[in-house]
C-alpha cells in the first residue's frame, strides 16, 4: 500500500468531538461517523499551501470548484452534472434541513426508511413537519449475517396519502449498509412520481463502497430528484464543512437556494473549497481507493471476531460505508444501557440503535487502525460477557 491506515494519530488536544467527548480519555471511540485516518495527502498539501496564503476572508467558489464536482462524478460514477445544476452549503444535514424547509408544508409527513441516519429525524422535526416510518424489512442470510430490503408495498400505501410529501433517501444506506441497486432505485422512482411525492437522496456515503462495488445514484434514475453529496465522509473533512445539492429543476433549486439563505448556511470557509478541490483528483481517488481496500480489511476482521466470540449475535452484511450494524437483542439489555455500560465499564463506545429508530442494535465505527479497532473489539466482546 501506498498511504499507511496503520498510522495511530496523535489524539490529544485535538477538540475532536469524536476523540475529546468521552469523560474517560482511554475510551476508544467507535462512535461518531468520523475516521481516525489523516485525510489524503494531496488535500493536507492544498489546505497547507491555503493557510500558508495568511488570508481567510470571504470565499468565492469558483468555477473550478463547480467543474471538479462534475468532472469527479461524471469519471467515477457516470453521473452527468452540469454546473448550474449545483448549490453549495456548509454541509449535508444543512442541505437536508433547507431542502424540507423549501419543499414541504408545516405539518406534512416526509418519509424516511428506518433504521436511517438520525439527523433525519431531527431535520424533519425542526421544520414541523412529521416523521413517516417507512420500515425496512430484515433479511437473514447465512453466517451470523443479515440484510435490508425496502419495502415497497408499504412506500406506496405511504407515498399515496396526499398529506405525504417527500422521501428522504439514504443512499448508501447509513447504518444498514446497502447500496440499492438499480432496479430498486427504479421501483422507488416509480413509486413517487405515481404519487408525486418528491425525493431527496441523502449520498454523503457514496464513495464508500466495499471494493467491487459500486453505487448509482438515484440522480442518475430520476431527473426530477434532489441529490446531497460531500467529500466529507469519504476524505474525513466534515470540520471543512462543505457540500454541494444537485437539483436539475431550475425552479425548485431557485426555491432552495432562497431556503439556504434564509438558514443562513450559504457562506462556505475557504478550506472545504480548497479541501474538495483537492480530493476530487486522480490523486485523491488513488487514496480512497486505497482506503476502501482497508476497511473491507477492519469489516473482515470484526464478522470473525464475533463470529468466534459472539455467535449469539449477528453482523449486517456491509457493502458501504464504514458503520457495521450488529443485533445485540440476545443480550436482553436496551442498545441504549448497553452504550452506556459499555463507555463506562468497558471503555468502548458504540452508537445505540434507538438513535436510529431500531430497539436491540449498535452501530460500530470502524475507520480506525486496525490495531485501534482489534482492541476496541476485544473490549466490546469482554464488556458484552461481564453484562450477561
Amino acid at each position: 500500500m501506498m498511504y499507511n491506515f496503520d498510522k495511530i494519530t496523535d489524539r490529544h488536544n485535538t477538540g475532536s468531538y469524536k476523540w475529546d467527548s468521552a469523560e474517560n480519555n482511554d475510551v476508544i471511540p467507535l462512535w461518531v461517523a468520523d475516521m481516525d485516518f489523516q485525510t489524503a495527502p494531496c488535500v493536507i498539501e492544498a489546505l497547507r499551501k491555503r493557510v500558508e496564503h495568511g488570508v481567510f476572508g470571504y470565499t468565492l467558489v469558483d468555477n473550478e470548484y463547480y467543474a471538479s464536482v462534475c468532472r469527479w462524478f461524471k469519471q467515477y460514477h457516470d453521473y452527468v452534472i452540469n454546473p448550474d445544476m449545483v448549490l453549495y452549503t456548509s454541509g449535508v444535514v444543512p442541505a437536508v434541513s433547507a431542502i424540507i424547509k423549501a419543499l414541504v408544508p408545516a405539518g406534512s409527513g416526509v418519509i424516511v426508511q428506518t433504521p436511517v441516519y438520525n439527523c433525519f429525524f431531527s431535520s424533519i422535526r425542526n421544520n414541523g413537519c412529521r416523521v413517516v416510518e417507512n420500515k425496512l424489512l430484515r433479511r437473514d442470510l447465512s453466517g451470523q449475517e443479515f440484510t435490508y430490503d425496502m419495502d415497497f408495498e408499504g412506500l406506496e400505501s405511504l407515498a399515496s396519502d396526499p398529506l405525504n410529501k417527500m422521501l428522504l433517501l439514504c443512499n448508501p444506506h447509513n447504518p444498514a449498509g446497502r447500496v440499492w441497486s438499480r432496479d430498486e432505485l427504479e421501483t422507488v422512482m416509480r413509486i413517487c412520481r405515481r404519487n408525486n411525492v418528491v425525493v431527496v437522496s441523502d449520498e454523503i456515503h457514496c464513495e464508500l463502497t466495499l471494493p467491487d462495488i459500486d453505487y448509482v445514484s438515484y440522480g442518475t434514475v430520476d431527473k426530477d430528484s434532489v441529490v446531497c453529496l460531500s467529500p466529507s465522509k469519504a476524505f474525513n473533512t466534515a470540520g471543512l464543512q462543505i457540500a454541494n445539492i444537485v437539483c436539475p429543476n431550475a425552479d425548485v433549486k431557485a426555491q432552495i437556494d432562497r431556503a439556504i439563505n434564509v438558514n443562513e448556511v450559504c457562506d462556505v470557509n475557504p478550506f472545504g473549497v480548497v479541501g474538495l478541490k483537492a480530493a476530487y483528483t486522480d490523486e485523491g481517488r488513488m487514496w480512497l481507493d486505497e482506503l476502501r481496500h482497508y476497511i473491507k480489511g477492519n469489516y473482515h476482521l470484526v464478522k470473525e471476531y464475533i463470529r468466534h466470540s459472539l455467535p449469539q449475535f449477528a453482523v449486517t452484511r456491509l457493502e458501504a460505508t464504514y458503520l457495521p450494524w450488529i443485533d445485540i437483542s440476545s443480550t436482553g439489555i436496551s442498545s441504549h444501557m448497553l452504550e452506556e455500560q459499555l463507555k463506562q465499564k468497558a471503555g468502548v463506545w458504540v452508537n445505540s440503535g434507538e438513535m436510529y429508530g431500531a430497539e436491540g442494535y449498535v452501530r460500530l465505527n470502524i475507520a480506525c487502525p486496525r490495531m485501534v479497532l482489534a482492541e476496541g473489539l476485544r473490549r466490546f466482546v469482554e464488556g458484552i460477557n461481564n453484562l450477561v
